[in-house]
């Protein structure tokens, strides 16, 4: 819009307070656009997740709509300490398991470290790459820090390499290797009976930990659905903020002469069609008796309706200078033709009534729109 054409009738003051308002809704609407490509974002990474999912892990499955979506971060605590607590009972009957092997008779020769130095076993290390004992592993489960065992298994392990350890270093026919592999064919024994409860507990960790991910998943997406519906409103807002300031700046214009009009009705016909559509939607919206025909095309303005006038004016002023940019080094006729040589004058003219005929079809419909529309 120029604004030579509002100082008419307005002062420099006004121009610059329609400016200001202007510029407070672009700001607005670049913070909407931030927030809508964050919403696009969010729910095209869940397309690529739904697709890469494995068959039959669909997320609503078992009844698991919308559990968890109002405190998902305090389920998620709560289901932690239960599995703690569930995974220090296990650890506890592990433990009586091990107090039972430690307290065999034969135990001794593994409850402390090694003594390579004292019984001159130079080779020790190199055969061996992690020595364990039943010291090393109480002092494991006893800590507090991140050095403890986080499960029953890791302790199982540990328990294995000692023995494991004991009869990899020493001969078959050796008391040690012996001893070792008696005590751990009676730990194995006594572990088998645990482990079906650790089993039990892995499962329900596992379901746990996927329904925690469900939770969380369907926390965000009644969160971006909240945004998406929030952005929706105030789009809205900035629209109907928008129309107010057009009215309120056509008021402010001029009356359009006669000649204004005849030179929009000749610009007009300078319009590529997608503009030229654009152009008669704008004319139609505001004219309810808006002529056309099949064959000719014939715009008139209402000479009551200077807001139509105007902004049919503005976007036929920026889309002829869109145009001569665009094709700055190319003429083109009023239906977009090239006039370089006279074999394609039937093509251009074969164009120009196709061209007429959407365009009296674009009318058409907008004007039907307006007839049905509820008053």
């Amino acid at each position: 819009m120029e604004m030579e054409d509002v100082e008419t009738r307005g002062s420099a003051s006004e121009v610059e307070a329609f400016q200001h308002h202007l510029d407070q809704i672009l700001i607005e609407v670049n913070r909407l656009e931030e927030r809508v490509g964050e919403v696009e974002q969010f729910y095209e990474d869940k397309s690529k997740m739904q697709l890469n999912a494995p068959k039959g892990s669909s997320i609503l499955r078992n009844g698991r709509q919308g559990i968890g979506i109002k405190k998902p971060q305090q389920v998620a605590s709560d289901r932690e300490a239960d599995a703690a607590r569930r995974m220090q009972e296990l650890m506890s009957q592990f433990a009586t398991i091990l107090r039972q092997i430690t307290q065999h008779k034969w135990a001794f020769p593994f409850m402390q470290p090694v003594d390579v130095e004292g019984l001159g076993l130079h080779d020790y290390h190199e055969v061996i790459d992690k020595p364990m004992d039943f010291t090393t592993i109480k002092k494991r489960m006893e800590a507090k820090d991140d050095s403890s065992y986080k499960n029953v298994r890791e302790i199982c392990a540990d328990v294995r390499l000692v023995f494991k350890n004991a009869m990899k270093y020493n001969d078959e026919k050796n008391n040690i290797h012996v001893m070792a592999k008696t005590l751990l064919a009676k730990f194995e024994e006594k572990w088998l009976q645990l482990l079906p409860k650790v089993i039990d507990e892995e499962r329900t960790r596992e379901r746990e930990e996927a329904e925690s991910q469900l939770d969380m998943q369907l926390a965000k997406e009644v969160e971006h659905a909240r945004m998406a519906r929030d952005i929706s409103k105030e789009l809205s807002e900035v629209e109907t903020n928008l129309e107010e300031l057009r009215e309120l700046v056509l008021q402010k214009c001029r009356k359009l002469s006669v000649f204004d009009k005849m030179q929009l009705l000749q610009d007009f016909h300078q319009l590529p069609l997608e503009d030229m559509m654009n152009a008669i939607r704008v004319v139609a919206q505001s004219n309810p008796g808006f002529p056309y025909t099949v064959e000719h095309v014939d715009l008139e303005l209402n000479p009551e309706n200077d807001s139509a006038a105007w902004s049919l004016k503005f976007l036929v002023e920026n889309a002829l200078e869109l145009q001569s940019k665009d094709l700055a080094t190319t003429p083109v006729n009023s239906f977009g033709c090239s006039n370089k040589s006279d074999k394609k004058n039937m093509n251009c003219r074969i164009s120009a009534n196709r061209r007429k005929k959407e365009i009296c079809e674009a009318i058409a419909e907008s004007a039907k729109r307006r007839r049905t529309k509820p008053s």
